[in-house]
């Protein structure tokens, strides 16, 4: 099974929202689509999912172009989808209706994903009374009770506390080892980094990067040295020129230009006899990339 998006356009009036976008995910895992608002990224997903129709390119499943008639894929959107005063358990029978379950059978899955949500408590109830966080794993219910072959999350985590956080990362996990295909939209970018091999950051409707994120990082120098020691050495990184990011009980995230900076920055510290507990030297992450190629 593939995704393809060959040279896709998509213009609302004189607005170019998507401009000459392509990509292609060929096997299992979650794939990282990311952008500021305004980027192009939701009008990308509607395009993908046959929910508006493109001006240029091509985009199929499996080579065949997309129509929502026959492709079985699962979304979660941004904005909350759930209707307030409708019993949860109605409307998710709705939606897994639509998709083609036959009644029976969605309720089994509804039972299913509601256990491992836990959410069963609040099948009976309306989604007003729900918090933020229990709306979103409603709703991201009905992007996965009809065991869709690609699923598309745009910001799966809003909402959520800590706990739910993990519940539904692992669930992810989970869906990934089942073989699914899964693009993900997030403004965290540790998340993105946690689960996506392949990313592609869109600005104002252009792929401003594309490609594997570990090629990615690996082609930027080094720009951080995380140092953890026992005792204050900030005199010796004053004395080297080098800015602290983040310092505390003697743990430091030092900015640098290079390599040899930090290497320089160990020797000195040990040869002052100053044990360490902890040396790295970092790439970049990708928020850092994001914000260079995004940023202005």
């Amino acid at each position: 099974m593939s995704l393809v998006l060959k040279n896709v356009s998509k213009k609302f009036g004189s607005k170019v929202a998507v401009n000459d976008i392509s990509l292609t995910l060929d096997k299992p895992g979650v794939y990282g689509l990311l952008g500021t608002n305004g980027a192009g990224k939701t009008t990308t997903i509607r395009m993908l999912l046959g929910i508006i129709k493109k001006d240029k390119g091509e985009i199929t499943w499996n080579g065949k172009e997309v129509d929502r008639r026959y492709v079985n894929f699962g979304y979660l959107p941004e904005e909350r989808g759930v209707y307030p005063k409708t019993v949860i358990m109605n409307q998710l029978l709705y939606f897994a209706e639509l998709k083609g379950m036959k009644k029976a059978e969605a309720e089994k899955s509804i039972n299913h994903w509601a256990k491992v949500l836990k959410v069963e408590e609040y099948l009976n109830m309306n989604p007003e009374k729900l918090s933020k966080g229990n709306q979103q794993k409603i709703q991201f219910m009905t992007a996965i009770i009809h065991d869709p072959e690609l699923i598309v999350l745009d910001e799966p985590f809003s909402g959520l506390d800590p706990v739910n956080t993990e519940l539904v990362k692992n669930v992810i996990i989970d869906l990934v080892k089942h073989k699914k295909y899964i693009i993900m939209s997030a403004h965290q970018m540790s998340t993105i980094e946690e689960f996506c091999s392949e990313i592609l950051i869109m600005n104002r409707g252009k792929a401003v990067i594309q490609g594997n994120l570990k090629e990615i990082k690996d082609s930027y120098d080094a720009n951080r040295v995380e140092i953890d020691v026992n005792k204050d050495i900030t005199n010796i990184i004053n004395d080297l020129g080098l800015e602290i990011e983040i310092e505390k009980n003697n743990q430091y995230k030092i900015k640098i230009d290079n390599e040899k900076v930090a290497h320089k920055l160990l020797n000195r510290v040990i040869e002052e006899k100053i044990e360490v507990n902890k040396f790295e030297i970092q790439k970049p992450t990708l928020n850092d990339i994001f914000i260079e190629k995004v940023g202005a």
